[in-house]
């Protein structure tokens, strides 16, 4: 009999609905896997007895309908929930609990998600691994000595050692994509405004949004569904922004389809660090992505090639240097929302102390610089994509790194060592297309390694009808069953 850990979401909620399971013997079945086998440390906080009470909730409903009924998730660790502990992965809140509820936690329990409790991030998700004082480091289930990635990196590792089913995470230059790919997992990044909990609308740059991460495309549809969390059929935006949607509203409906032939580039011309990193890819990058070509010209997809406009100039935007400053920039924005008054920073790690303290000199003239210069090169990209539905990169340029391959003592250098490993990300953010990671390799040492697809603005359901296509293929999800402990 297969073990519930080994079903995928969708499996689970088809046998929740027809009561052949329980949403208290699923909860139980998980809670006790991450108090036993949690070896990556994905989980920073568990709430056994919430987790509980939720699915008893579940049971006793009459109405077993909700999108995500009964499944368990976790919150990640920046995402707050009223009454739990809102650390933000940082010293400087520990400690701290929530007095409200994130919209990104709210709609997963208004589709009948069962909490279990919160899953690692760096100090407030600044980094493309997951690793912070007050928590230690969160590694890649099986390799001790490796990163799982970030920012996101929890979620990924928890589904990963089949701790859950699926997991939200959130993504401001790659924090959901980065994780996916070092766990052998899929990651989307939704477009720009598709999540109206948290969409990138709202925020300096509009870089972030709220996606998932799971085993199979099939359920990364079904939990960014969950996340849209549509009500009879309708997404209540609370912004004017919003995605366009030409299918028929279901991204899971999509995916399971997994129908159609498509236009794909493969990208060229290097990336947007060029000017600023010493940019190298590795041959398992490569191998990545050249198994992700012979995989799409064998379903019967035309393959061609795009190159990326530059991104070096100042766009006719006097004053920056390209894209390293403007996306640094509006990092640093970002940055500079955070309430820590200067005589604390002490208690800061040094990347977050690094990003902060330099967000002080970031003037309202270079901010809005480097917004106009993001609005045109977004402009530049689109155009240049246009003619493909979909453009194909390595999700990572290198391996799964070494626990000391970011050092710990230098902001500004963990930064560089960030850009060097996952070159192609951030750029994706700061256009606000969507983009999904697909697992489409394995190196000869057991790693994986992923490839990206970036999609047309609100074209989720083609990235995932691609995925799916190249799901049936190659066998990722069964890889990752047989990495579970029992």
């Amino acid at each position: 009999m297969t073990a519930i850990h080994e079903l995928g979401a969708l499996e689970l909620w088809r046998l929740l609905h027809a009561r052949q399971l329980s949403a208290v013997q699923v909860a139980e079945h998980f809670l006790d896997r991450i108090a036993r086998l949690d070896h990556a440390n994905a989980f920073v906080h568990v709430d056994a007895e919430l987790a509980l009470e939720r699915a008893g909730t579940a049971d006793a409903a009459a109405d077993r309908t909700g999108i995500i009924h009964g499944l368990p998730f976790a919150d990640k660790d920046l995402t707050p929930r009223a009454g739990q502990p809102a650390s933000m992965g940082s010293r400087w809140l520990e400690g701290t609990i929530a007095d409200e509820t994130h919209p990104v936690a709210q709609v997963l329990d208004d589709g009948g998600g069962v909490v279990l409790g919160r899953t690692a991030a760096p100090e407030f998700g600044f980094a493309g691994y997951t690793r912070s004082a007050l928590h230690g480091a969160t590694t890649l289930p099986g390799h001790p000595g490796l990163h799982a990635g970030g920012s996101s990196g929890g979620a990924a590792a928890a589904v990963a050692q089949g701790l859950l089913p699926f997991a939200p995470g959130s993504d401001g230059g790659g924090s959901i994509r980065i994780p996916a790919a070092t766990c052998g997992l899929v990651g989307l990044k939704p477009t720009r405004g598709r999540i109206p909990a948290q969409g990138g609308v709202g925020v300096v740059g509009g870089l972030a949004t709220a996606g998932a991460i799971a085993r199979s495309v099939i359920d990364v549809a079904l939990l960014t569904d969950a996340l849209i969390g549509r009500v009879n059929g309708v997404t209540a935006h609370p912004l004017a922004l919003r995605a366009p949607e030409r299918d028929d509203g279901s991204l899971l409906a999509a995916a399971m389809r997994g129908q159609g032939r498509f236009r794909i580039a493969v990208l060229t011309g290097g990336t947007p660090w060029d000017a600023s990193d010493d940019i190298r890819i590795a041959p398992e990058a490569d191998d990545a992505l050249a198994a992700a070509v012979r995989a799409l010209e064998a379903v019967g997809h035309e393959v061609g090639e795009v190159a990326l406009p530059d991104a070096s100039g100042d766009l006719g935007v006097p004053g920056v240097a390209g894209y390293p400053a403007a996306f640094t920039d509006l990092w640093r924005g970002g940055a500079a929302t955070i309430p820590i008054p200067r005589e604390q920073r002490h208690l800061l790690e040094p990347l977050a102390r690094w990003i902060i303290d330099t967000s002080d000199g970031l003037t309202a003239g270079g901010l809005a610089r480097a917004q106009l210069w993001a609005t045109e090169y977004e402009r530049r990209v689109l155009a240049a994509f246009a003619p493909w539905d979909a453009v194909l990169t390595p999700t990572t340029a290198l391996t799964p790194r070494p626990l000391d391959w970011y050092p710990a003592d230098d902001g500004e250098a963990d930064f560089r060592a960030q850009v060097l490993h996952t070159p192609h990300t951030s750029f994706v953010n700061l256009t606000g297309l969507p983009a999904i990671s697909l697992p489409v390799h394995q190196t000869d040492a057991g790693l994986p390694m992923g490839v990206q697809l970036i999609g047309r603005p609100g074209e989720e359901a083609t990235l995932l009808a691609i995925g799916r296509q190249l799901e049936r293929r190659i066998p990722w999800t069964q890889r990752v069953v047989d990495r579970m402990a029992p």
